[in-house]
């Protein structure tokens, strides 16, 4: 393995009451059989969405980026905000045009086709160089180096695929699993009634009668961080990029049925290490599902499933991580029991530490 690798490896054990978090296309709660058995799932791309969303609190917006087909709207923004007295979104169509990108002939303000992840800062440099003569030349070079350059954290993090230009791609340094229920689960029906306010009393029936899935579990969840990936893209603000993304990715869930369920929970175990070899998904630890303990609950066997197969894993596979932390109790035999703060403020010494080390 190339010992200039630095990956920092998520595991989180969380508890979620009855929620339909993440649902497919008939509105059940997703599913998948892992371990010969159904299992609660919640999928990465809601995950990785609820992260990006966390960003907004953490970064300013000329620091993200927004995942869109109007990305004519957002070059339109930048120019407008230089010159108030140019056509914002006919300029913008030219500057995008001549980056190669193709843009809806009938109604520009639909922009791409397909979705576009673009950064504040590439629009910004679009309408520096469309303005530079009026939009009389438009260089192509130049605006495909716009739109390569001037990367966001999240576009650094979750990367960016473009079809039809693939120069303009960014591998995704970032990576988030599926995330499974530990245990078998079975999926449960909410009937209810909804009452029509204004009814007549002889009228005292149900306005509106229907039925939401939902389920409880126990998550396993995990997500991993290519330290050098990011540095490529981010250079100096990649420890503290890590953090964030670490943080967001604790503390954020997908809003589905949110109203409904008020199902907002936060971990109850968090391993987080940092590795010199490979990412590693623990997630055959729980293959055998876990059983209800006496008490009747999942998360001291999940705790414990855990941190068993880890150690099976590094008495067989790999080397142990060069830094581990760990959050919740019962969790000390992984490593070193800190808080939030304490795991933040100690990742990113580590990081900083090691990137110097291995210039």
């Amino acid at each position: 393995m190339n010992s200039n690798n630095i990956y920092v490896d998520i595991h989180v054990i969380q508890t979620v009451p009855p929620s339909c978090i993440n649902r497919d296309d008939t509105g059940t709660p997703k599913q998948c059989v892992f371990g010969g058995v159904r299992r609660a799932r919640i999928s990465s791309q809601a995950w990785k969405r609820a992260v990006r969303v966390a960003f907004r609190d953490m970064y300013a917006p000329e620091d993200l980026a927004s995942r869109t087909k109007n990305i004519v709207g957002m070059v339109a923004e930048q120019i407008r905000a230089k010159n108030k007295d140019v056509d914002a979104e006919k300029l913008a169509v030219k500057v995008l045009e001549g980056a190669g990108l193709s843009i809806s002939k009938t109604d520009p303000k639909k922009g791409t086709d397909a979705l576009f992840f673009m950064s504040a800062a590439q629009a910004k440099a679009l309408a520096d160089i469309v303005l530079s003569d009026d939009g009389k030349t438009i260089d192509k070079d130049e605006c495909k180096k716009a739109l390569k350059e001037y990367p966001s954290v999240d576009m650094a993090l979750f990367g960016r695929m473009v079809a039809s230009d693939p120069s303009m791609n960014y591998d995704a340094a970032a990576m988030v699993a599926h995330a499974i229920s530990t245990h078998r689960v079975q999926t449960e029906y909410d009937y209810f009634t909804a009452v029509d306010d204004l009814s007549a009393d002889e009228n005292a029936g149900a306005g509106h009668l229907g039925t939401v899935e939902y389920n409880a579990s126990t998550l396993y969840r995990y997500a991993a961080v290519n330290v050098r990936e990011l540095a490529g893209n981010l250079g100096n603000d990649t420890a503290a990029a890590v953090c964030n993304f670490t943080k967001a990715f604790l503390l954020s869930m997908p809003t589905g049925k949110i109203a409904t369920f008020a199902n907002r929970s936060l971990p109850n175990a968090v391993y987080v290490t940092v590795r010199r070899d490979q990412p590693v998904n623990m997630a055959a630890a729980f293959e055998k599902p876990v059983q209800m303990d006496d008490e009747g609950g999942y998360l001291a066997g999940s705790k414990d499933a855990l941190a068993r197969y880890a150690q099976s894993v590094y008495d067989s596979f790999v080397e142990e991580p060069a830094y581990t932390w760990v959050i919740g109790a019962d969790m000390d035999a992984l490593g070193n029991s800190v808080n939030m703060r304490g795991l933040l403020s100690e990742l990113q010494a580590r990081l900083d530490e090691l990137m110097t080390e291995d210039r």
